[in-house]
C-alpha cells in the first residue's frame, strides 16, 4: 500500500482539524487544552485509506498543524515531511495572514501538490463563495496551486458537502506522488517522544527516506546514543518494517524519555555527524525585510529548531525577494544532509522571512600543509594551472599547494582566488551540477587528504553503493583515483607524485653517502596518510621513477657513489672493529683517523650501520656484526654448562672489562638471547 503524507496549513480557526475530523473520522486535536479552548496548539495526527484511480491502494497520513501565529514553530514541525498539502481557507474570511505566512512556508519547503480547500461553504452564499474562490484563485495565480492545475475544493465538514469530491482529488494527487527512496540511508526526524506502559520509550515521525526493520541499531542525533528498535508501529498499526513515507512509531531500547526530544533526528548506526556549520542557498520572501551579513534568525528544519547566524557569501546584504549563498552557525548541532529544506524566522519579531536547501553541511576541518614552492615553466599561458613544481616548504592553506593548484595571473606570478571565491565557487557546483560532478568537487576540496568513501556517505547521505558507482565513473573518465577506501582528484596525485619524486631527489642531494629516505620520513615531510602515501608510491615504483629497499626509498639509478678517500675510510672503519672483536675500540677514535672530515666520515658509520656491517650497542660502542654473530653463539653454547650467567662469570668467558660486558649483556637481553633475572641472566 503506497503511503502518502497529507498536511495542513491556513490561518487558525478556518477549520483544519474539523476537516481531517471529517475526511478520517480521527479527531487531530489529542491535548486536553486544544479541546478545552477549541484551537490546535501542536501536531496531530490521522489516517485514511483511499483507492486511486488505477485501483491502486493508498494511505494517507494526515499532519494537521496549528493555525495560530503563536504556534507557527510547531507548525513547521510538522509540515518539512509531507508529500501534498490541504491549504485551508475559511469561505466566510477569505486569505487571513496565517493563510500567507503558511503558504509561503509551503513554497520555501518546495512543496510540489496540493489542494485548495475553501471550508464553510454552510455559511455563506453561493455568490459570497464564487467571490472567495475568485480571489483565492488570483492569489494562488502562478504557484504550485495555480488554480489551472490544482484544484479548489469547496466543502463543508458540517454538512459533508464537498468531501466526496476532495476524497477523489485526494486519491488522484496521491496517485502522482513519487514514491520516496526506501534503499536511501534511513532518517526519522522526532516530532513526538512518549512512554507506554508495557513498552517503554516511543518516538514518532515521518519517515522522510531509507527503512527501518526490529532489532536494527539506531543513533540519535546530535546526542549519538545508539538504541535497538524494539517494535514498530505504521499509521498505528504494529509491522515488522517501516518504509519512507510513512508515519511511524518506533518502540527504542536503550533510551529513556529524558533522553529524547522533538527536534532530535534517527538515522542507521555510524553514518552521521552533526554540525554547527551549514552552507545553504538562502531564499528571502519578497515581504521580508532586507537580510545583512551577520543577522540571527530562528532556523526550522523538519522538526528541529535552533538559533542561526547569518554569514552572507559574496555579499553584505540580501534584498527581498532575492536568493544567495550563505553559511549559517548554529547555536545547537543538528544533523542535517544536502538537499534538506529549512525555514528561517526573523529574530524578532518572529516572522517567517524566507528558507532555502542545504548544500554542504560537513566542512572538512582546516590544518597546516606542506605547500608547494612553484618554479613555473617559461611561456605558460596566463590562466592555466602551474606543473607540478619541484620544491616544497611548509606553509599554511593560503600558499600555492598541493590541495589547490594556484593559476598565474597576467603578470606571470601565482594568483590565488580567496577563500570566499572558492567556497562560492564550490557551492555553486553542489547546487548546479550532476551527482559525479559533486563527488569530485568534494574530492577536490579535500586535497591531498583525499575523500574516504566513510566521509563521502556522510558529507553527501548517498548509500555506500552509490558513492562507489559514481567514484568508478570518475575513474573512468581518469579525474580521481582511489587508494584503498581513499579518493584523490588526479590533479591533486599528479602534484604529489611531483612533490614525492623532488623530496626523494633533495635528499639524494643533501645526503650522498645514504642509500635512501625512510618512508615514514618522507610520509611526514609530505604530510600525507598512510593510504595516499602507499598509493602515490606504488604509482612511481611502476613508472619506475623510485625503488623500494626495505624500509627505504631512493631514486631508480641512484646509489651511494663513494669517493677514493670515502672508499678508503669505509674500509678502514670496517677493517678496525673486524679485528678487534669485543674489545673494540672507542668509535671516535676510528673516525679522527680517517682521511676525511668529521661529517663525511659520520656518514660513512652510518652507511656501515643501515647495512648492518657495524651495530651499535652503546652510547659510543660500535661491534663488527661477526664479533656479535660469534658472541650469540659462544653464550649459546654455555646453556649446556650452566643455564645462567652473573656479570662475573661473563667478564672471565669473554676476557673483557666491565666496561664492554654490561653493554653487551642488555644488548643479548634485546636480542633474545638472554633473560635478565634479578642480578644473573638466563640463556634462552
Amino acid at each position: 500500500m503506497k503511503a502518502v503524507i497529507v498536511g495542513t496549513a491556513g490561518h487558525i480557526d478556518h477549520g483544519k482539524s474539523a476537516l481531517v475530523r471529517a475526511l478520517t473520522g480521527t479527531d487531530p486535536d489529542r491535548l486536553e487544552e486544544e479541546k478545552r479552548r477549541g484551537i490546535t496548539i501542536d501536531i496531530g495526527f490521522a489516517n485514511l485509506d483511499l483507492t486511486a484511480p488505477s485501483g491502486e491502494k493508498l494511505r494517507l497520513g494526515f499532519v494537521d498543524v496549528p493555525g495560530h501565529e503563536r504556534f507557527v514553530r510547531n507548525m513547521l514541525a510538522g509540515i518539512g515531511g509531507i508529500d501534498l498539502v490541504l491549504l485551508v481557507i475559511a469561505a466566510d474570511e477569505s486569505v487571513k495572514p496565517q493563510t500567507r505566512e503558511h503558504f509561503d512556508i509551503c513554497r520555501l519547503l518546495s512543496v510540489q501538490r496540493g489542494i485548495t480547500v475553501l471550508t464553510k461553504s454552510d455559511l455563506v452564499d453561493s455568490d459570497t463563495l464564487e467571490v472567495v474562490r475568485l480571489e483565492v484563485a488570483e492569489y494562488l495565480r502562478g504557484s504550485f496551486l495555480d488554480p489551472a492545475s490544482a484544484p479548489i475544493v469547496a466543502v463543508s465538514a458540517k454538512t459533508g458537502a464537498g468531501l466526496d469530491e476532495l476524497r477523489n482529488e485526494l486519491a488522484r494527487l496521491a496517485a502522482a506522488v513519487p514514491a520516496k527512496d526506501a534503499s536511501a540511508v534511513f532518517r526519522l526526524p522526532i516530532d513526538r517522544v512518549f512512554s507506554m506502559k508495557g513498552f517503554g520509550t516511543v518516538v514518532t515521525g515521518t519517515l522522510i527516506s531509507g527503512s527501518v526493520r526490529k532489532d536494527e541499531e539506531l543513533q540519535v542525533h546530535p546526542t549519538g546514543k545508539r538504541l535497538r528498535v524494539r517494535g514498530i508501529q505504521v499509521h498505528g498499526a504494529a509491522a515488522d518494517q517501516a518504509i519512507a513515507g510513512q508515519r511511524t512509531a518506533l518502540n527504542l531500547a536503550g533510551a529513556e524519555t529524558s533522553d529524547l526530544a522533538r527536534g532530535m533526528m534517527l538515522t542507521a548506526a555510524g553514518l552521521f555527524r552533526p554540525t554547527r556549520r551549514v552552507s545553504v542557498n538562502l531564499n528571502l520572501l519578497p515581504s521580508a525585510k532586507l537580510l545583512r551579513d551577520g543577522a540571527r534568525v530562528h532556523l526550522h528544519v523538519y522538526t528541529a529548531e535552533t538559533i542561526a547566524e547569518v554569514s552572507l557569501l559574496g555579499a553584505k546584504q540580501l534584498q527581498p525577494g532575492q536568493s544567495g549563498l550563505a553559511r549559517l552557525k548554529l547555536d545547537d548541532p543538528l544533523l542535517l544532509l544536502p538537499g534538506d529544506r529549512f525555514i528561517v524566522r526573523q529574530f524578532s519579531p518572529v516572522i517567517t522571512i524566507g528558507g532555502g536547501a542545504v548544500l554542504d553541511a560537513l566542512e572538512p576541518a582546516p590544518r597546516k600543509r606542506w605547500a608547494l614552492k612553484a618554479s613555473f615553466p617559461q611561456g605558460l599561458v596566463s590562466g592555466h594551472e602551474f606543473k607540478p613544481p619541484l620544491s616544497l616548504s611548509k606553509g599554511a592553506d593560503t600558499a600555492p599547494s598541493i590541495d589547490q593548484p594556484a593559476r598565474l595571473g597576467h603578470d606571470g606570478q601565482a594568483q590565488r582566488p580567496s577563500k570566499s571565491a572558492e567556497r562560492v565557487a564550490f557551492l555553486q557546483t553542489l547546487d548546479k551540477s550532476d551527482a559525479p560532478d559533486i563527488l569530485l568537487a568534494r574530492i577536490e576540496r579535500r586535497g591531498a587528504d583525499g575523500l574516504s568513501l566513510t566521509d563521502a556517505i556522510a558529507e553527501t547521505g548517498w548509500l555506500r553503493s552509490k558513492v562507489e558507482s559514481f567514484a568508478a565513473e570518475l575513474a573512468n573518465a581518469k579525474k580521481v583515483l582511489r587508494f584503498s577506501d581513499v579518493l584523490l582528484a588526479a590533479v591533486v596525485v599528479a602534484s604529489l607524485r611531483a612533490v614525492m619524486r623532488a623530496t626523494v631527489d633533495a635528499f639524494h642531494t643533501a645526503n650522498p653517502l645514504v642509500a635512501g629516505i625512510s618512508r615514514e620520513e618522507l610520509r611526514e615531510k609530505l604530510g600525507i596518510g598512510p593510504e595516499v602515501f602507499r598509493g602515490v608510491e606504488q604509482l612511481l615504483v611502476s613508472d619506475k621513477q623510485l625503488v623500494v629497499a626495505g624500509e627505504l626509498i631512493h631514486a631508480a639509478g641512484r646509489g651511494v657513489v663513494l669517493r677514493d678517500d670515502e672508499a678508503e675510510s669505509k674500509k678502514q672503519i670496517e677493517t678496525a672493529f673486524a679485528t678487534a672483536g669485543l674489545k673494540v675500540p672507542l668509535l671516535k677514535d676510528v673516525l679522527a683517523s680517517l682521511p676525511v672530515d668529521k661529517v663525511r666520515a659520520q656518514k660513512i658509520v652510518t652507511l656501515l650501520l643501515r647495512d648492518r656491517v657495524l651495530v651499535k650497542v652503546g652510547d659510543d660502542l660500535v661491534f663488527h656484526r661477526d664479533a656479535l654473530d660469534g658472541l650469540r653463539k659462544l653464550v649459546a653454547a654455555q646453556k649446556g654448562k650452566t643455564p645462567k650467567l652473573n656479570v662475573v662469570a661473563f667478564k672471565d668467558l669473554l676476557g673483557v672489562t666491565r666496561k664492554y660486558a654490561i653493554p653487551l649483556l642488555e644488548y643479548l637481553d634485546r636480542e633474545r638471547v638472554t633473560r635478565r633475572v634479578g642480578d644473573e641472566r638466563v640463556i634462552l
